[in-house]
C-alpha cells in the first residue's frame, strides 16, 4: 500500500504497448521500478486487448486505485473506447511513451488522452515511469 502524508492507496502502472520496435522487454519498467525500493503498492498490467485493457480501468471502482500510469501504445493515437472508459470511473493517471512521439511521425503527435492526464511525460525511455510515481508520491504531500 502507498502510504504518504497518512493517507495510504494503490498504485499501478498500466503499459498498453501494442508493438515494440525494439528488442526492449515491457518488463524493464517493472524490473526499474522494483528496484527503487519505494514503499508503494504497485500493480503492473499490460495488454494489447483493448477489452481487457476496458475491463481493467473499469476494476477502478472496485480497487480503488490512487494513480495510475498508462502507456498505451498505438492506442494513444485511435481509440476512443480507453478514453470514454477512463472518464466513466474518473480514474487520475499520469500518460507515459518511452520515445520522444513529437519527434516520429506526424499522427503519433496526437493523443486522445493528453488532456485528460494529470500529466504527460514522453521521450525519457523508462524513466518516465520513475518520474510519474515520484511526482505522484510528492504530490501526496503537496510537493
Amino acid at each position: 500500500k502507498l502510504s504518504v502524508g497518512g493517507e495510504e492507496g494503490m498504485f499501478f502502472i498500466f503499459s498498453f504497448i501494442s508493438t515494440l520496435t525494439s528488442t526492449v522487454s515491457p518488463s524493464m519498467a517493472k524490473q526499474q521500478l522494483d528496484s527503487l525500493g519505494l514503499d508503494a503498492e504497485i500493480e503492473y498490467f499490460q495488454s494489447n486487448s483493448e477489452e481487457e485493457i476496458i475491463k481493467k480501468i473499469h476494476s477502478h471502482a472496485q480497487e480503488e486505485y490512487s494513480c495510475g500510469v498508462f502507456n498505451f501504445g498505438a492506442h494513444t493515437h485511435t481509440n476512443v473506447a480507453i478514453r470514454d472508459a477512463i472518464l466513466a470511473v474518473d480514474f487520475p493517471f499520469y500518460e507515459v511513451h518511452i520515445s520522444n512521439v513529437y519527434s516520429r511521425e506526424e499522427f503519433r503527435h496526437v493523443s486522445f488522452f493528453s488532456d485528460i492526464a494529470i500529466g504527460c511525460i514522453v521521450g525519457f525511455g523508462f524513466d518516465g515511469y520513475e518520474f510519474a510515481l515520484q511526482k505522484i508520491l510528492r504530490s501526496k504531500d503537496g510537493s
